[in-house]
């Protein structure tokens, strides 16, 4: 999906049904989080608001990276928010000072006077269903050289756009006022099409030179800005539907002037000789800002009708009166219009997604959930302080200095860990399952961290649509080697034996993808019955299995080869023949595991949020420098958690600390998917129909999932850590 929520249009606009459908999400994410202006395109590194042109201007490479000259590193990149400043500090380390790097997505893009643009349009969206539908599916003007698609990487494909040409012609720093086009009486389907995607709230998500078109509304009093243009309105007690089919577009430009270089040519003779200034190319205007008034207005059908696409007519406004706008009726004509405006700007073009990615009072909430987090880390780093230093080392020390005589009278007293000796290393129950998960865990932990760094870095932006998707998926791809080792390493340690290192390496690389593929499979049956553009393409379907059998399954088969050759971990003590019996407890220990996985959850709720609008409401999330701190907390507290749990586990006598070392941390997940059912129920109540409940939950069910095994995966080597740690430093005969 693409785009912010969608909100009434009101003043000289529209009013449609979205204030009494959102209320609580929509005064909710704004009161917690809208972008802010000290961000840019990341919210760790960027260019300040008014950086110098370089001079002269150097013409970006065709990988799209634009290069340019800056006098000083810092006076090119700035810290916005101040998250991870260690990550500031050792890029200039590692940075040329004389040199930076700007990574929009797009190249930098100079248009002449006059020169013609092309408006692109991507997938309609709805917050209410959550079923893009293609543009074209709707009665709308199309291009006289026909619908051409736009090239599409992997994660756009997968995000449901679909990005098309579109009629709407620009002509830079031309104002003018043009008819598109006239289309036939709609006839019973395009009506009844029309109005349903209208009271679904559906939105029209147009493009130029990359950026959304942006459209303002007030709401109480505040004016707030929106990304997209509804399809349509139905006024509030009023039974009829009226269309958007006069749009008032305002493009802010920057005028850029280069300085003139001189081209030395070769004369005849062969000496050196100035020809002429280059003047072309180094002056002109960049497109910083695209907004749109979107507004209904009943034409003369008949008269419109014997114009041609592109002529000139006579502005309007938008009209207040139902009377004078457009409605959606079987065997109704639809005129549909534009005006363009061109107004100059100072926005320079690296700034000109600060618009779409501010932040007012956002910057408070996350600090608030960071220091919420850092004090339960100090609460649980003070319970591991005693554990460690009082307890543990206090009774080693007295141990050691026993002599042997000494130690066997003891042992017979001894009471709490140091009983289950004998048992603590003791197999677990499904070994096989437990070094599969945590093999999973690994490549998507490292999947989570690599993505997050980088895109903190500001490599991953918002102007590239699906880099952030696609590069998840090619991280995960080849960090199977990972899961593959550690897997089979793991299972090695515990069996004693390389033997059937096979098996666990083919189930590794097909645990997690093959319950992903099935509820992917079974959602995109349901999205394609549905004809939406969400649905993945077949040959898009059969190229994500080939990856996965080409790619991932290959290189965790070579992982657990490597962790075949890599040395066993030496457990420090004997386990004994026969079990140890385990002293009956008044409460299920499984009670107690599932209550440990609040403190990692209220680590990351807040952060959640924002994800999920982000996810459900189309908000472009870029705080990528506050997920990062989250991250760092998250591991802190689950790593924690998990050896609180064992230790406590361990001084009842139950040596069963395996599987519950894995779900200490792990049952976050569970508070992560009540979460999400929580923010369906009282965020998204918009939401309508069984299809749209479904895709939701089969989503949060893999995002949950997913939390489980990494989360569950630090929980377990951080104990296991621990217990080998605990055990070594006992003398057994």
């Amino acid at each position: 999906m693409y785009g912010p929520p969608r909100e009434s249009l009101r003043g000289p606009e529209v009013t449609s049904r979205l204030d009494r459908a959102q209320p609580n999400a929509e005064t909710k994410y704004r009161e917690l989080h809208s972008y802010t202006h000290t961000l840019s395109l990341s919210p760790c590194i960027s260019f300040p608001s008014h950086p110098t042109p370089p001079s002269p201007p150097i013409h970006p490479p065709a990988s799209g990276r634009f290069r340019h000259r800056v006098t000083k590193m810092a006076g090119a990149l700035h810290i916005s928010c101040s998250p991870a400043p260690l990550l500031w500090v050792l890029l200039l380390l590692t940075v040329s000072p004389g040199n930076a790097f700007y990574l929009p997505g797009s190249y930098m893009h100079t248009y002449s006077q006059g020169e013609e643009i092309w408006a692109k349009v991507n997938s309609l969206t709805s917050i209410e269903t959550e079923m893009p539908f293609s543009y074209y599916s709707l009665p709308y003007c199309r291009p006289q050289g026909g619908i051409k698609k736009s090239a599409e990487n992997l994660g756009e494909l997968l995000m449901g756009d679909q990005i098309d040409n579109s009629p709407y012609r620009f002509r830079v720093n031309v104002n003018e006022s043009l008819y598109l086009c006239t289309t036939k009486g709609l006839n019973e389907n395009d009506a009844k099409l029309l109005k349903q995607r209208t009271r679904d709230l559906y939105q029209v998500n147009m493009m130029l030179d990359n950026l959304p078109v942006m459209r303002f509304t007030e709401q109480n009093g505040i004016t707030v800005q929106w990304t997209g243009f509804p399809v349509g309105y139905t006024p509030a007690g009023i039974s009829e539907d009226y269309i958007i089919n006069h749009l008032k577009f305002k493009v802010l430009v920057h005028e850029y002037e280069g300085r003139n270089v001189e081209i030395i040519g070769t004369g005849e003779e062969g000496s050196g000789v100035i020809s002429e200034f280059d003047k072309k190319g180094m002056s002109g205007y960049q497109i910083v800002g695209f907004e749109v008034v979107p507004c209904s207005v009943k034409r003369d059908a008949e008269a419109f009708s014997k114009s041609n696409m592109y002529d000139s007519i006579e502005p309007v406004s938008c009209p207040m009166e139902l009377q004078k706008s457009q409605v959606i009726r079987q065997q109704e004509r639809i005129t549909f219009t534009y005006d363009v405006e061109f107004v100059k700007s100072d926005i320079k073009w690296p700034s000109r997604w600060d618009a779409y990615l501010k932040m007012e009072a956002g910057a408070k909430v996350h600090w608030f959930s960071i220091m919420n987090s850092l004090m339960v880390i100090l609460f649980l780093a003070g319970i591991v302080f005693v554990i460690f230093l009082r307890t543990v080392r206090r009774d080693l020390t007295r141990y050691e200095e026993l002599d042997k005589e000494a130690q066997a009278q003891m042992n017979e007293e001894l009471s709490g860990w140091k009983l289950v000796v004998g048992d603590v290393f003791r197999e677990p129950t499904c070994p096989k399952l437990l070094c599969v998960m945590i093999g999973d865990g690994v490549q998507i932990l490292g999947m989570a961290i690599v993505t997050i760094i980088f895109s903190t870095l500001g490599f991953m932006s918002p102007a590239s649509r699906g880099m952030l998707l696609t590069g998840m998926i090619i991280l995960y791809l080849f960090l199977g080697i990972a899961a593959g080792y550690v897997s089979v390493r793991l299972w090695k340690t515990i069996k004693g034996t390389s033997e059937g290192w096979r098996s666990v390496s083919w189930l590794t690389a097909c645990f997690f993808p093959g319950v992903l593929f099935m509820v992917l499979t079974v959602l995109n049956f349901v999205l394609w019955g549905s004809k939406s553009t969400g649905a993945l393409p077949i040959s898009l379907f059969f190229a994500l299995l080939a990856m996965w059998f080409c790619i991932s399954v290959p290189l965790t088969l070579v992982g657990g080869f490597v962790g075949t050759r890599s040395a066993q971990i030496e457990f420090p003590v004997r386990t004994n023949q026969i079990p140890r019996e385990i002293p009956a407890r008044k409460y299920p220990s499984w009670l107690l595991v599932l209550g440990a996985g609040t403190l990692p959850f209220g680590t990351l709720f807040i952060e959640l949020f924002f994800i999920l609008s982000s996810i459900w409401l189309g908000r472009f999330y870029y705080v990528f420098g506050f997920l990062l701190i989250v991250l760092v907390l998250l591991v802190i507290v689950c790593a924690e958690v998990s050896v609180v749990l064992t230790y406590m586990n361990l001084c009842v006598e139950d040596w069963r600390w395996w599987w519950k070392a894995f779900f200490a941390s792990g049952s976050v997940a569970i508070y992560v998917f009540l979460y999400s059912i929580n923010y369906l129920v009282f965020d998204l109540r918009s939401l309508s129909g069984p299809v749209s409940a479904m895709l939701y939950l089969g989503y949060s069910f893999l995002m949950a999932f997913a939390i489980m095994l990494a989360t569950g995966t630090i929980g377990f080597l951080t104990s296991f850590s621990f217990v080998h740690y605990l055990f070594s430093s006992v003398k057994i005969d």
